[in-house]
């Protein structure tokens, strides 16, 4: 489960603040250690019990000018700083089951009863009310695993983010099936980006039968290798197959592969481009389930 860190008991501070002390501190986002020493800072901003609340009046006297600018979450974010590619700050809303914004809109947008883990370390602080309830899992599986593959998880226990609580959430390590507080809850949180987080991905899982059900994490970059497949004619082809052989990422040659098994002429040139595949150690199982699948109908 998530790390639970010593919140010391320095006096509040402003979000201008821990910016400042954010900005000089040397954190690696790779290293867990480097990342709970500044932890603490969380605590103390979250012992200031008004700096959310005028942040939320500035934002809607400015019609959420910083939410348009930086933000790309839903709702239940609000940003409390424009992310500067070392670190990102945000205030997470949680309501309650029976709160009307869940009876409108379902569990989904929330993340709720969902079996899931993070690409990205980050920190996390229970602000205000009882805190949302988890229960916590530990990650065996692979990182680079495949939809089906066992996840060999491990339950550790069902607690909540009380106020006051301050945890490290570990990349692949820690998977959480998030359930909505007893009464509306905000936690604040401080992200850990790195360069590669894009190419990790993130998984849903299924508890029942203890595999990863899906990959969450899609970058634009694969989209567009999808279209350039569908659409690029030949020279869109060409840069396709060059992603499936030579892209750094194991994910992006996958989903060269399957673009270009998305416009090949038969049955049988699919099979060919996937029995090809198998040769390449990031592609090789996907290939083989991809065989599989057309051998079964």
């Amino acid at each position: 489960m998530p790390l639970i860190l010593e919140a010391g008991d320095e006096g509040a501070i402003e979000l201008d603040g821990l910016v400042e002390l954010l900005d000089a501190a040397l954190f690696d986002a790779r290293d867990e250690a480097s990342i709970a020493a500044v932890a603490p800072l969380l605590a103390r901003l979250g012992r200031n019990r008004r700096f959310l609340t005028d942040l939320a009046i500035h934002e809607l006297k400015t019609r959420f000018a910083l939410q348009g600018e930086s933000s790309t979450y839903g709702a239940q974010v609000l940003m409390l700083r424009p992310p500067n590619g070392r670190y990102v700050l945000r205030a997470n809303f949680w309501p309650a089951r029976d709160d009307a914004v869940v009876r409108a809109s379902g569990t989904a947008p929330f993340f709720y009863d969902m079996p899931h883990d993070h690409n990205f370390s980050f920190l996390t602080y229970g602000y205000l009310g009882p805190g949302y309830w988890s229960d916590y899992y530990a990650f065996g599986g692979a990182e680079d695993a495949l939809p089906g593959d066992r996840a060999v998880l491990r339950f550790e226990e069902r607690s909540r983010l009380e106020p006051g609580k301050l945890m490290l959430y570990r990349a692949h390590r820690d998977v959480h099936v998030q359930l909505p507080p007893d009464a509306f809850s905000v936690s604040l949180n401080i992200l850990f980006p790195h360069p590669a987080q894009q190419w990790r991905s993130q998984y849903r899982f299924d508890i029942a039968s203890d595999t990863v059900a899906a990959a969450l994490t899609t970058t634009p970059s694969e989209v567009l290798a999808t279209l350039a497949a569908q659409f690029g004619g030949g020279s869109g082809l060409d840069l396709v197959d060059h992603l499936r052989r030579s892209h750094p990422s194991g994910r992006m040659r996958r989903t060269a592969l399957d673009a270009l098994a998305s416009v090949a002429a038969g049955p049988a040139e699919r099979v060919a481009l996937f029995e090809r595949a198998t040769q390449d150690p990031a592609v090789e199982r996907h290939a083989r389930q991809r065989l599989q699948r057309i051998r079964n109908g």
